[in-house]
């Protein structure tokens, strides 16, 4: 490293950063565009810009051998898959379920989303309180292991497995220790599951079985295909909704605006939630060649960290209020909590026809929404949002089915974020 590198000693996965990053992070954004951090040899990246353009230069800052922070993680875990992979092999395995994850397929799916949608939010607001981490979770949990193809699998591995794979991706540690028995237990679990005779050919396990049979992909990647779609799909949308729910509690005016045209404002409510609050935080890349960032040379070898949960908040690019939660905000789209360029999350229409779905729903169904006690924070390597969040609700007159914003909005079925 140069010696007039910036430099920073922030222990970016203690439990003290964990609980709140933000103040560090502007920090680093002010430090430099690339900040190397000592305590684990990695370049934080920190700005919105600058993770933007490094997401579309895969050629330089590669996913191989870099998503991670431990050898063992990126050469065992990872090396691979879809996630951990570049260029045709890449494209490779993202083509499988590249049809089922479209925005004509969830046109298909809304009808089905949208009533699974009403009938849990009947369920959780009718006592008045519900725990919104709790309502999120039922939703995507039913909706993903449904489409995946895994209706008979253990929940609560799949959620604990899930999540202590995220953890796995950070540096060697307690929290890291701890999470391997887990992740290695979910996997464990999903290959004893997935096999062709337990999953329906309509399934998304079921399109991954085709490909192998058409040799477009080899059984040994099956599995891991739709683990990382399994996890992926869960955990970002399941602490993307808990949050934006718990951010339009605490702010009553923006889930008035929503509630008055939740067609309109739904959408952009999730996007802005996650902007704020990016559910997975950050993921390694490894420098191919050497590059140049702000003027700070990086060596080839070397490995960058993108800050996710940084850029959201870059008043560079978000102006003097990136700290603000406001629903009507322009092009809050434009967040990087989904990644961008070849590994963009594919199941971004997905996501936010089941985002759209409950806060419609909830719309139609809740006058006023508020904290019913302080949610409870999960403390994770990469991912960010709650383990629980206590919310109270007013419950509106029913509607009529005609006039309830959840229906109109799906046969509406408004711009799908692809």
């Amino acid at each position: 490293m140069p010696a007039f590198s910036p430099s920073s000693p922030v222990p970016l996965f203690s439990d003290e950063f964990l609980t709140d990053p933000y103040p560090a992070y502007g920090t680093l954004r002010s430090t430099g565009a690339a900040v190397h951090l000592e305590e684990y040899g990695v370049w934080a990246i920190s700005r919105h810009a600058d993770i933007a353009a490094l997401l579309k230069a895969p050629d330089v800052f590669g996913s191989e051998g870099g998503i991670a922070l431990t050898a063992l993680a990126n050469q065992e875990i990872l090396a691979g898959t879809v996630l951990a992979s570049d260029g045709e092999r890449h494209a490779k395995l993202r083509r499988v379920l590249s049809k089922q994850l479209a925005p004509r397929a969830m046109k298909a799916l809304a009808r089905r989303i949208t009533d699974r949608a009403e009938r849990l939010v009947d369920q959780y607001t009718q006592p008045g309180r519900f725990d919104a981490v709790a309502l999120a979770r039922h939703m995507v949990c039913d909706t993903v292991m449904e489409l995946m193809g895994l209706p008979d699998v253990d929940r609560e591995v799949l959620l604990s497995g899930a999540a202590a794979t995220f953890d796995v991706f950070g540096p060697l540690g307690d929290r890291y220790q701890q999470a391997l028995p887990l992740a290695s237990r979910m996997v464990e679990m999903l290959h004893e599951k997935l096999i062709r005779e337990n999953v329906p050919s309509e399934s998304w396990m079921g399109a991954i079985f085709e490909a192998v049979d058409a040799g477009q992909i080899e059984e040994s990647d099956a599995v891991p295909l739709a683990s990382a779609y399994t996890a992926a799909a869960i955990d970002t949308t399941v602490l993307g909704l808990a949050d934006c729910l718990v951010r339009l509690a605490r702010h009553p005016k923006q889930w008035q605006i929503l509630r008055r045209d939740p067609v309109r404002w739904a959408a952009p409510a999730f996007h802005e939630a996650l902007r704020l609050e990016a559910p997975i935080q950050g993921f390694g890349r490894l420098l191919t060649k050497d590059a140049e960032i702000g003027g700070v040379h990086l060596p080839a070898g070397d490995q960058v960290w993108l800050l996710y949960g940084s850029a959201g908040r870059d008043p560079r690019h978000w102006g003097d209020e990136a700290d603000k939660f406001n629903v009507r905000r322009p092009r809050n789209h434009q967040h990087l909590a989904f990644g961008s360029g070849p590994h963009l999350c594919a199941g971004i229409p997905l996501a936010e026809l089941q985002a759209r779905s409950v806060l419609r729903a909830l719309a139609a169904r809740c006058s006023h929404l508020t904290l019913d006690g302080e949610p409870v924070r999960v403390l994770n390597n990469l991912l960010r949002g709650y383990s629980s969040a206590p919310l109270a609700v007013e419950l509106a007159p029913r509607l009529s089915v005609s006039d309830t914003p959840a229906r109109s909005a799906a046969a509406s079925q408004q711009g799908l974020v692809t």
